[in-house]
């Protein structure tokens, strides 16, 4: 059978026109009724228009205001090159108010969407660089415990005075270190083994982040534990065994505090 124009299925193009009042009146009538069966579409429209009228509400004015005399193009002709800028930049916001207002919603509100979460992000980071380096036979680590300059090697680049927590009575030994690239500033991660073999990191990086308390992430057979305290985001990784690693971290917060 033959799909009929008010049949079709409505694209993305057709409900940001539906929005901007430019959709077409043979299909404004099949648009509605799609969103009246389709919930999603509906919720995201509804968004659209709503960060549309905020848009109007807070700039519809300048839409409607005759164009300044510094911005008239005669006087534009003769202007350094830098004023041109912000003539551009003027004129975009005209076009945002006067017109395709939900094409330019649906772009912010998608870039507010997708923005990565800082913490995050780091947590991310931390449990990517555990699972590289952990499975590193000869170089797990940068430099070895037992050279000296680690610790004050890994403090100055992060900014503070780090201090490498006593495992032991987790049947943790210190390997040493390494300096990874954080996500808005460099990383120290410090690297333990047991008996069997076992590894547990603890990373850690500057991150001006609210303050938070524990977060468990598992991911297979490997898991994290992530806080952040005093502009610092903190991360122990290891084995999926959650009783284990929040006793691990509370040990290294004390250890630090006592210090």
């Amino acid at each position: 059978m033959t799909m009929t124009e008010p049949n079709m299925p409505v694209t993305e193009d057709e409900l940001h026109a539906l929005v901007d009042n430019e959709l077409p009146a043979d299909r404004r009538a099949a648009v509605e009724n799609w969103l009246k069966t389709h919930p999603d579409d509906a919720a995201r429209v509804a968004a659209w228009r709503a960060m549309g009228n905020a848009m109007h509400a807070r700039y519809g004015g300048v839409a409607d205001e005759p164009v300044p005399t510094r911005l008239e193009l005669e006087r534009l002709a003769t202007q350094p090159r830098r004023w041109m800028i912000g003539a551009a930049a003027a004129v975009l916001l005209a076009f945002a108010v006067g017109g395709g207002v939900g094409w330019f919603a649906r772009e912010a509100a998608a870039a507010v969407a997708t923005a990565p979460d800082p913490v995050d992000a780091m947590r991310e980071e931390a449990f990517a660089a555990h699972r590289l380096y952990i499975g590193e036979v000869r170089h797990p680590i940068e430099v070895r415990a037992e050279e000296n300059h680690l610790l004050p090697w890994l403090s100055r680049r992060i900014g503070m005075t780090l201090r490498a927590p006593d495992l032991s009575k987790f049947d943790l030994k210190l390997l040493g270190g390494r300096l990874l690239p954080g996500i808005g500033a460099p990383a120290a991660l410090l690297m333990y083994e047991n008996s069997a073999g076992e590894r547990v990191t603890l990373y850690t990086t500057p991150l001006k982040a609210q303050r938070s308390s524990f977060r468990y992430q598992e991911a297979d057979k490997f898991a994290s534990i992530h806080w952040v305290a005093d502009n610092y985001g903190w991360v122990v990784s290891g084995p999926a065994d959650k009783p284990r690693l929040k006793s691990i971290a509370m040990a290294a917060i004390e250890q630090s505090e006592r210090r």
